[in-house]
Parts: C-alpha cells; sequence; structure tokens
C-alpha cells in the first residue's frame, strides 16, 4: 500500500505513521532522512543537494521528486510506503504525479489548533535522557525536574507556544492547500482519502486506521492505549 499521511504538527502522525508502516511491512519514507543519507552517501543527487545546502538555498522540488523517485525504487518499497512530510505543497503533489509515482490512500490526522497548543507547549523534556514528560498528560514526579536524576527539565524552542502558533501558520499556508487538492483526487479517482479525529485515544485512532485502510494490527502488536494521541 502507498500512503501519503498529512496533518499539522503535534497531530501524533508520527505514532499513527509507525502502526500503519508494521501493521503493513511497509517502510516510512521522510524526504528529511532522504536528503541526508544521498549526502552522506555523495550519489549524484546527494552531490547537487549539498551544493544546494551549502549555499544556504532550499532544495528544489525536482531534486526532492527524484530522490521520492531513487528511494522508492529500493527493494524495501516494493510492498507500497508511507510518504512522512512529502509532499508539502501543491506544487510538489503534482510534481509526484507528472512523475507517474501512484499513491492508493491519504490519510489526514486532524486536530484543533487549540489542542495542538496544549499537547505541544506543555511538553518538557530531560536533556540528558531524551525522557518527555507532560505537564497536563504524563508530569514528573516533582514539577520541573526528572523523576530518575532530580536534573531540571527544559521546554524546547519549538515546543514554546509562540513558536508551535508559526509552525501552525506555516502549515496552514503551505501544506493544509494539499487537503483540497487529494480529496478532489479521491472524487475523480479511485484515491482512498480518510480524515481521523486525531483527538481520541491512540487506540481509537488505531482502530480507526485499520478499518479505513483495510488492514490488520502487525502481528505481536496490539494497540496502544488508553493514553491521548501525543506522538
Amino acid at each position: 500500500m502507498r500512503i501519503i499521511m498529512l496533518g499539522p504538527p503535534g497531530a501524533g502522525k508520527g505514532t499513527q505513521a509507525q502502526f500503519i508502516c508494521d501493521a503493513c511491512s511497509i517502510p516510512q519514507v521522510s524526504t528529511g532522512n532522504m536528503l541526508r543519507a544521498a549526502m552522506k552517501a555523495g550519489t549524484p543527487l546527494g552531490r547537487q543537494v549539498q551544493e544546494v545546502v551549502d549555499r544556504g538555498a532550499l532544495v528544489s522540488d525536482d531534486i526532492i521528486v527524484a530522490l521520492v523517485r531513487e528511494r522508492i525504487a529500493e527493494a524495501d518499497c516494493g510492498g507500497g510506503f508511507l510518504f512522512d512530510g512529502f509532499p508539502r505543497t501543491i506544487p510538489q503533489a503534482e510534481a509526484l504525479q507528472a512523475a507517474g509515482v501512484a499513491v492508493d490512500a491519504v490519510v489526514e490526522i486532524t486536530v484543533p489548533d487549540a489542542e495542538i497548543i496544549k499537547r505541544m507547549s506543555g511538553r518538557r523534556i530531560h536533556p540528558g535522557s531524551g525522557r518527555v514528560y507532560h505537564v497536563a498528560f504524563n508530569p514528573p514526579a516533582r514539577p520541573g525536574l526528572d523523576d530518575q536524576t532530580g536534573e531540571p527539565l527544559i521546554q524546547r524552542e519549538d515546543d514554546a507556544e509562540d513558536r508551535v502558533r508559526h509552525r501552525l501558520d506555516v502549515y496552514r499556508r503551505q501544506t493544509q492547500p494539499l487537503i483540497a487538492f487529494y480529496r478532489g483526487l479521491a472524487q475523480s479517482t479511485g484515491l482512498r482519502y480518510l480524515a481521523i479525529e486525531g483527538t481520541g485515544t491512540v487506540a481509537a485512532i488505531q482502530g480507526e486506521l485499520a478499518a479505513g485502510l483495510g488492514i490488520d494490527p502487525a502481528p505481536g502488536r496490539r494497540p496502544q492505549g488508553p493514553g491521548p494521541n501525543l506522538g
């Protein structure tokens, strides 16, 4: 199965993407990982990416799509793939179509802005271990301190409320138009479009995904729960 996942930052896409990949035995294809891998490998495309990065410019859609086509031609994508963070814009989606890359389903995780701000701005991190807390959903035993070491927790810059609001604004401007684009395709083609409310429990959301995509949970893996979908 070939899947695109859409949704704002903090909607829980990472948790649900992992569930889908496990259940379908497909890889999660991230453009960020592809760019880093191509530069490290020194492939012809990787050298192009490196030159662009060294200039401080943005990698063009043509290069991104070429990297995507190269990645999904690898053996582990033979049974499908899940695009994470791609496409981000209408031009990228159109370039993907023009390149002949077919997609079976688009999954949109929807969460109100107020809930996303609450989720992300409430996260606290222990820098030494990476342990994650949340002031409302998973608070430490002592406010502001790591349970195991007693060391101070921090709030990442990207989790500050003003940064979260900015990221949501960027998402609305650049990526949200893809929702209308793919909904239109679903009406005119065999593309499957699923809009899943992301404010329920992880287990409930996974159940909706499994039903909508016609998949079973991966062997030995059960839907998580009962907590909120924070991943």
